[in-house]
């Protein structure tokens, strides 16, 4: 799992250019949720700053995380100066500051098992709150959902990272959920998700797809073979279901 987690900086401009960003919605919802003002936030694996734009679009201000220092150098060509930035794993990071919200996009998953919710808990204000929210690019289209299965099988059986706590997809609740509503560090444990629906061109989801983990392990050669297969197997433009499935709590 960590050698998947440190692969993206390889591609970071690839990451940039082909992975979507979040609408303003998944924010709206947060600062609704948190029903008091939101004026801090440290973000956990920010990535190419995907969802640290838009927050901090909102006026929040960010502190964005990452391990990675390529994909922060991305990062900070796309977000606004009022971002500070800090190259570090979550389980490095000080418990020295404490922030109205913590958020991640996509990346809580990467995060080690062992302490990350009482590390969670300890960066949050008193009644602050936790957000984390990601979403599938599946093929709205089964049949093109099946032939891209297909053409992927030689090479990568599965792209997506399994939950961390085995909870299945039709549960009342998913993972993060699923962890924070047992554990006694948090409470009003809530789940969104925002409809989101695109049609791009195969060769920009095949760039995507260029960017996931099962892909970026694979050996270069063989990466490109089963990304060109892949293609072949697509029409021309196809619809991807992009939900945000958006999870939120607050610390007890």
């Amino acid at each position: 799992m960590t050698s998947r987690a440190l692969t993206f900086g390889s591609v970071a401009a690839d990451y940039e250019r082909y992975r979507p960003g979040y609408p303003d919605d998944v924010v709206e919802r947060v600062l609704a949720y948190a029903g008091r003002p939101v004026t801090t936030a440290l973000e956990i694996g920010a990535g190419t700053g995907k969802a640290t734009r838009v927050f901090a679009g909102h006026g929040v201000r960010v502190t964005a995380t990452d391990p990675d220092a390529a994909m922060l150098a991305e990062l900070v060509q796309h977000v606004p100066d009022s971002v500070r930035t800090v190259r570090a794993a979550f389980e490095d990071l000080p418990l020295t500051t404490t922030y109205d919200l913590v958020y991640a996009a996509a990346a809580l998953h990467w995060t080690r098992p062992e302490g990350r919710w009482e590390r969670v808990a300890a960066l949050l204000e008193p009644g602050g709150v936790v957000a984390s929210f990601g979403a599938p690019r599946d093929l709205a289209d089964p049949a093109v959902e099946e032939a891209l299965r297909l053409a992927q099988a030689p090479w990568v059986e599965d792209v997506e990272v399994p939950a961390p706590d085995g909870a299945a997809d039709e549960g009342d609740l998913q993972w993060p959920s699923t962890e924070m509503a047992a554990s006694t560090l948090f409470t009003d444990v809530t789940e969104v998700v925002i409809e989101v629906r695109t049609t791009v061109p195969a060769r920009d989801y095949v760039g995507l797809m260029s960017t996931v983990s099962a892909f970026l392990v694979l050996p270069p050669a063989e990466r490109q073979q089963a990304l060109d297969h892949v293609l072949a197997a697509l029409p021309q433009q196809v619809e991807v279901v992009g939900d945000v499935r958006l999870h939120l709590a607050r610390r007890a």
